[in-house]
């Protein structure tokens, strides 16, 4: 079909003629309304964009000559980033002369990660940047499937725990 042709088609139609393929031989063309094509085209787009799962990174400072009690504190932060499914950069913090002394920080990264080994691995593992010591953790794959899979097992073993029970008590009745 001519160019003139299609054109005046497009026209009548109160539409738009868009080169679909350009490459091709002979060019390929439709009548569209471009406006709701490209309207439609953007809504497909952030739906895709928001089905996407964001990645978040927490971060949780500590300091190589950190108290027990705070570095429970600090561990537990941790564990709750790692439970909501969250990757957590650990940072230690080196002022002074903690800087001539890195394996004390390195030792508390490996702590820390011992300590939070059944929750999540150590995607990066330790390294000195400057006055930093740094760590990422990641909890373990579908972690918060795992979870909302656990509590929906706990609720629904709970009546039958109830049944059986009860079973026990009338058979020893």
């Amino acid at each position: 079909m001519r160019i003139e042709d299609a054109l005046r088609l497009a026209l009548d139609a109160d539409m738009d003629l868009v080169e679909v393929a350009p490459d091709a031989r002979p060019p390929v063309c439709k009548i569209m309304d471009y406006g709701k094509f490209k309207y439609e085209a953007a809504q497909k787009a952030r739906e895709s964009r928001r089905n996407q799962q964001q990645t978040v990174i927490k971060e949780q400072k500590l300091r190589p000559k950190i108290d027990d009690h705070d570095y429970e504190t600090k561990k537990r932060n941790v564990v709750r980033f790692l439970d909501a499914g969250n990757k957590v950069k650990v940072t230690i913090m080196f002022r002074g002369r903690e800087q001539s002394r890195p394996e004390l920080g390195f030792r508390l990264l490996q702590r820390l990660a011992a300590d939070v080994a059944d929750l999540g691995f150590v995607e990066t593992s330790a390294r000195q940047d400057g006055r930093n010591m740094t760590m990422v953790l990641a909890p373990h794959r579908g972690q918060k499937t795992r979870t909302k899979a656990q509590q929906g097992a706990g609720r629904a073993a709970r009546p039958e725990q109830q049944e059986e029970q009860a079973e026990g008590s009338a058979q020893a009745g």
